[in-house]
């Protein structure tokens, strides 16, 4: 279960980094305008990547979750260095969108799955493990924007997503076994 709790911790708090620091981080590149678009095409964007997930969960949730957590760092790579560019910001968006959106409902599957009998215990883990992620998110967002200031949150995310997705990637025997959910079969 450690290695899905960890890829909890580091999701989340990527995620949270970055959507609580949005507005400093737009208007950090001029586009402190188009946050209402911003939070818009996110909120569109993360429904129809929660339908895509749920689709697919139970057919391939290793490559569904690897591929999310790729996407979800290509954004944070897409805000880094796009700076001011509308259309890039929005193009970054969309992909966070759809690759956050289904992470609590993958996540929860992986280690559900993981746990087995023990299932409820794992998920009260998970919701420590993710109210502390939130918390601890707001807390290193507030010290960064203090010392370095907002161009540094798309490069925490894609730093702590690409650190899920090597946590993931190596979890192939346990936590994000390949092929179809085992508690699906049988």
């Amino acid at each position: 279960m450690r290695p899905v709790l960890l890829v909890v911790m580091l999701w989340i708090l990527a995620h949270y980094l970055f959507y609580t620091y949005i507005a400093p981080f737009l208007a950090s590149v001029g586009l402190a305008d188009r946050l209402d678009a911003v939070l818009l095409i996110f909120g569109l964007c993360t429904m129809a990547g929660l339908w895509v997930v749920g689709w697919l969960i139970d057919r391939c949730p290793r490559a569904l979750l690897l591929s999310s957590l790729c996407m979800f760092a290509a954004s944070g790579l897409v805000f880094g260095l796009c700076g001011s560019s509308a259309a890039a910001m929005l193009a970054g968006v969309v992909l966070w969108g759809l690759s956050f959106s289904g992470a609590p409902t993958l996540l929860q599957t992986a280690l559900a799955d993981e746990a087995g009998k023990d299932a409820d215990v794992a998920q009260s883990m998970l919701v420590t493990v993710f109210n502390l992620s939130f918390a601890g998110s707001g807390l290193l967002g507030g010290v960064l924007l203090e010392t370095v200031g907002s161009f540094v949150f798309p490069w925490m995310l894609t730093a702590l997503a690409f650190a899920g997705w090597f946590i993931a990637w190596r979890g192939r025997s346990r936590g994000f076994p390949s092929g179809r959910r085992r508690a699906s079969e049988g």
